[in-house]
């Protein structure tokens, strides 16, 4: 189940791109390996999120901080990427449209927004739809290595929750988490692993197919909710880790406590600015004070370039990650950075 690599991840996203850009963004970016974002909103400036930053595309396709001196964006831009996008058959994209993004080739997403058409109470489907997100999919192969000796009792995976704010790299890391455990590691044999992917980020399935490498061993149910996902996985696919990215209802815990009961292992994510946040939210309290996890993580971004061991950069967002046990005592003995 192996994944696209992130090299290819420029000319994946420069194919949906209106034809008058190609050239401009290829040559003025450059390296996409760094690029977090692209924004399309019809009449405005295209913008970019790069290294953390919000700027804005100019007309040479630098990155910049003036809007005056960016792209501005058109319905006809618009309109020409969502033929790309949808390879010519819009509607055959119903469901997804109604989900609010694409998936495209490399697991690259297209978040659409626009006139929600309702039926029922519940989102039918999106029209004259005049603003895009393309959110570049990137995978950091390796980045959860330093965990695992913290994270294995006896070969086996503790229970592991993963907690930071948005865009701190709590996915990436659950997704190489998951591959690692999946494959097998110094630390313990490869394991039967199920995934509920409800908002397809970490598989980032392109029809049925993952393209993100999940490891050899692991089996994905894409789109579905959480709770209804990890039983359907616990009764069809019997695997030995469930993994899913933010916990979020009652719903969910209560699933996940029944999986648990049933002996199996969970690695999840939550968003939370601290272990501190979390303790105090109801719906997290009750789960915290029984202890359902004996691994809990705390990751948060530095900036201004702070380096690892090895003298390393990663443009002044630095992720580094607390690990407690469950009694919420400290297990790291200082930051681990990845």
């Amino acid at each position: 189940m192996m994944g696209t690599e992130n090299k290819g991840a420029g000319g994946e996203v420069l194919r949906v791109l209106p034809r008058s850009l190609r050239e401009t963004l290829r040559y003025g970016i450059g390296d996409f390996g760094r690029l977090e974002e692209l924004r399309f909103r019809a009449g405005g400036p295209l913008g970019a999120v790069c290294d953390g930053r919000n700027r804005w595309v100019t007309r040479q396709g630098v990155l910049s901080d003036s809007p005056e001196a960016a792209i501005v964006v058109t319905g006809e831009m618009i309109k020409e990427m969502l033929e790309y996008i949808s390879s010519y058959s819009f509607y055959a994209f119903e469901e997804e449209i109604r989900q609010g993004f694409i998936t495209i080739p490399g697991g690259h997403r297209i978040g659409l927004a626009g006139k929600a058409v309702m039926d029922g109470g519940a989102v039918k489907t999106i029209r004259h739809i005049s603003f895009l997100n393309i959110r570049l999919s990137h995978q950091i192969p390796g980045c959860a290595g330093k965990l695992l000796p913290f994270l294995y009792r006896d070969g086996r995976i503790e229970n592991t929750l993963l907690i930071s704010p948005p865009r701190s790299g709590k996915t990436t890391l659950l997704r190489d988490l998951i591959r690692l455990v999946s494959d097998g590691n110094a630390y313990g044999e490869g394991v039967n692993t199920g995934v509920v992917d409800e908002r397809g980020e970490l598989a980032a399935c392109y029809q049925g197919v993952p393209q993100n490498d999940l490891g050899r061993r692991t089996d994905v149910l894409d789109g579905c909710p959480k709770a209804q996902g990890i039983t359907m996985l616990l009764r069809s696919m019997a695997p030995a880790v469930i993994a899913v990215d933010e916990l979020g209802t009652a719903e969910d815990i209560r699933a996940m406590e029944f999986a648990m009961n049933s002996g199996c292992t969970f690695l999840a994510t939550a968003h939370g600015g601290s272990l501190k946040e979390i303790r105090r939210k109801p719906l997290f309290r009750g789960m915290m004070e029984a202890g359902l996890f004996q691994r809990i993580g705390v990751l948060y971004v530095k900036k201004d370039g702070v380096s690892d061991e090895a003298g390393r950069r990663t443009a002044g967002r630095d992720r580094v990650i607390r690990l407690y046990d469950g009694g919420f005592q400290e297990i790291t003995g200082g930051e681990l950075w990845y």
